[in-house]
């Protein structure tokens, strides 16, 4: 779970969208102007901030500004327009993403959970998902707090497999990617270590949810 300060003018569309992303799982915090949505952010120090461009008084362009002068707190900018203009001013100001509105609950979920991925590589080198977490600049790994004992190959196609969840990988692209790119071998080489890695990161390696099968295709890292 993760909170959330949404900072949106409208109340009809504030509360509608801290219900849906309430029903995702996140702890929403919610501020109706820039003022209100600087405070919050000092009380509430969220995990990342949905921020209306368009705000009465001082606009999210300013708004991003100053919370990226605070800090690095992921920010998703809310426009009503695909205007290009709007969209470059509010990425310049340090926004991490933006959503045309009105924004489907699922793909603003999405777009959350992609931004925080990111934004938890790039500042600790730490991947998580649901009970295993990935080091990967210490190359370690734990599952429910416990260390995992992985090969070197292991370890490379985990890492290979979590840096895009929800990518499916070919076996092809498995094997240049994790034993060399001109590597011409067997694809049963990517089965055989999939079962492996499965059988040290699973709870059921029968039903994974971090390393999946996607038939006729490859593997993914699993999403979400």
């Amino acid at each position: 779970m993760a909170t959330i300060l949404l900072i949106e003018d409208d109340p009809t569309l504030r509360r509608g969208l801290e219900m849906a992303l309430g029903r995702h799982g996140h702890d929403i915090r919610t501020a109706g102007d820039g003022e209100r949505g600087l405070s919050e952010l000092t009380a509430s120090a969220p995990d990342l901030v949905l921020l209306d461009l368009m705000l009465p008084g001082m606009d999210g362009v300013e708004v991003c500004r100053r919370i990226r002068a605070a800090g690095d707190v992921p920010v998703i900018m809310l426009t009503a327009r695909d205007d290009d203009l709007d969209v470059v001013e509010g990425l310049a100001a340090g926004a991490d993403d933006y959503v045309v509105k009105p924004a489907r609950p699922g793909v603003l979920d999405a777009r959350i959970r992609a931004v925080l991925r990111r934004s938890s590589s790039q500042h600790d080198g730490v991947r998580t998902h649901r009970d295993l977490r990935i080091d990967t600049q210490a190359l370690t790994v734990t599952r429910r707090g416990e260390p995992v004992a992985l090969t070197a190959t292991e370890m490379r196609l985990l890492l290979t497999l979590s840096e895009a969840p929800g990518r499916v990988f070919t076996r092809r692209v498995l094997l240049e990617q994790v034993w060399e790119h001109d590597y011409l071998g067997d694809s049963r080489l990517v089965d055989n270590c999939v079962q492996r890695l499965r059988a040290k990161i699973e709870t059921d390696p029968a039903a994974p949810v971090h390393v999946q099968t996607v038939r006729g295709f490859g593997y993914r890292f699993g999403p979400g």
